[in-house]
């Protein structure tokens, strides 16, 4: 039955890696890393492109021969569980997981799937102290999950949605012609969190700006956005914020496109997963992106991670790298190597302390409640080929241009976590 929940990664016959592997021939049983992640339903694309990231990513530590523990080197294997996006496959997820040996969980693409992930792991660490597990998010940004919610056992790599806001209405509020905004997103605690912070930091920041539209829509059920592009349109706004992604960011942007639309969107995830294809000409410098890196940042390092991403992977579909997921893994590497082994509480103590840096990019966990602190980068699209824009995203023939950094410093947020620590 597991096994049609299931497909691991067997990255220990991976032939790009073979002689590498010959030499290292750790004996160490592998080190067991379950991504639960919704891997059929709405948000498939999304999921097969974490694989992907997290795949690479441990490729290159069992590459250099594994971790170093107590043991001797051990090099890492990455299962994949699907949970279909929905919180009680994902709890049953856990429970196969961690019956299978698994040790660190790996989850991101649904705040809500976080929320319940990370109450179960904390009830199951409490009652079977000699199998816990560490939780490692990628992608889940919603701000209460290292704020009321935070956890010994939680560390989140992604820039929360309060942060990933405050970068995008840093450029925002310099378009001095913009009076007008409609915020649309999903109906869930993400959703939820990103039209409360827009609101917020709109009124702090450009009071001056009007609200014409605000509200949510049910997440991934929405075949239709005709009406809601109508709406938007109707109301006169300059441009939208949105927290949208997958089918429901790719189906707007297509309906709004339809009916006519020609404002801007500000966008937490518009620059991929079919969404600069499905927006087109139309979205020439008026889509605007956030993310914590992005293909066309400047400079030789990056560029080399970017075109090694794309040897591994050269199916233009399967164009999305996600730094954040590379340093991610790093950090868990770095820290197992300080704790000599994968004991949980050992591990999350490293992981209170880690610092990473790879192809020119850095990042440092907060200790304080396990956010990790990195730089961010807004861009807009472009055409392929234009000043800044060497790279494409997904053969689409359009990019991002980076046209504002916010250095770790800067992007980072006070919290109100009170952690309990072991």
């Amino acid at each position: 039955m597991k096994n049609t929940r299931r497909a691991v990664l067997k990255s220990l016959t991976a032939s790009l890696f073979a002689p590498a592997l010959v030499l290292a021939q750790p004996a160490a049983p592998a080190i067991r890393l379950a991504m639960i992640e919704g891997l059929s339903g709405g948000n498939a694309n999304g999921g097969e492109a974490v694989f992907r990231n997290l795949v690479w990513a441990v490729e290159r530590v069992n590459q250099r021969g594994g971790v170093r523990t107590s043991q001797g080197a051990r090099l890492v294997q990455l299962d994949r569980y699907d949970s279909k996006g929905q919180i009680e496959e994902a709890l049953s997820s856990l429970r196969s997981a961690i019956d299978d040996g698994a040790q660190f969980i790996l989850q991101g693409n649904s705040s809500a799937v976080a929320a319940a992930l990370l109450d179960a792991v904390n009830k199951h660490n409490e009652r079977e102290p000699s199998r816990r597990v560490v939780f490692l998010n990628y992608s889940a940004v919603d701000p209460i999950l290292t704020n009321e919610k935070c956890s010994f056992w939680h560390f989140r790599f992604d820039a929360h949605a309060d942060m990933r806001m405050a970068a995008l209405i840093s450029v925002l509020r310099e378009d001095l012609a913009l009076k007008s905004v409609y915020i649309l997103g999903q109906d869930y605690s993400f959703g939820h969190a990103v039209a409360r912070e827009a609101r917020r930091q709109l009124g702090q920041l450009r009071p001056d700006i009007q609200i014409v539209g605000d509200e949510l829509h049910a997440m991934m059920r929405i075949k239709d956005f005709a009406p809601y592009a109508t709406k938007i349109k109707a109301s006169g706004a300059q441009a939208v914020i949105t927290g949208n992604f997958s089918s429901d960011l790719t189906l707007l942007v297509k309906a709004a496109k339809e009916v006519g639309f020609e404002g801007k969107f500000y966008t937490f995830y518009g620059n991929a997963l079919g969404a600069p294809a499905a927006i087109g000409e139309a979205g020439l410098g008026r889509v605007i992106a956030v993310a914590d890196w992005l293909p066309n940042v400047a400079g030789a390092q990056s560029e080399a991670f970017y075109q090694s991403f794309r040897q591994r992977y050269p199916k233009a579909a399967d164009d999305y790298v996600h730094m954040r997921m590379q340093l991610m893994i790093e950090a868990l590497a770095q820290a197992i190597d300080k704790a000599g082994g994968t004991d949980p509480v050992q591990v999350a103590r490293a992981l209170e302390r880690v610092s990473v840096s790879l192809q020119g990019q850095t990042g440092q966990m907060r200790a304080e409640d396990h956010q990790f602190q990195q730089q961010l980068v807004v861009g807009v699209m472009d055409r392929q080929g234009t000043p800044g824009v060497k790279f494409d995203v997904e053969g689409s023939g359009y990019g991002f241009r980076v046209v504002k950094t916010i250095q770790a410093a800067q992007a980072q947020m006070p919290t109100s976590c009170k952690m309990s620590r072991l």
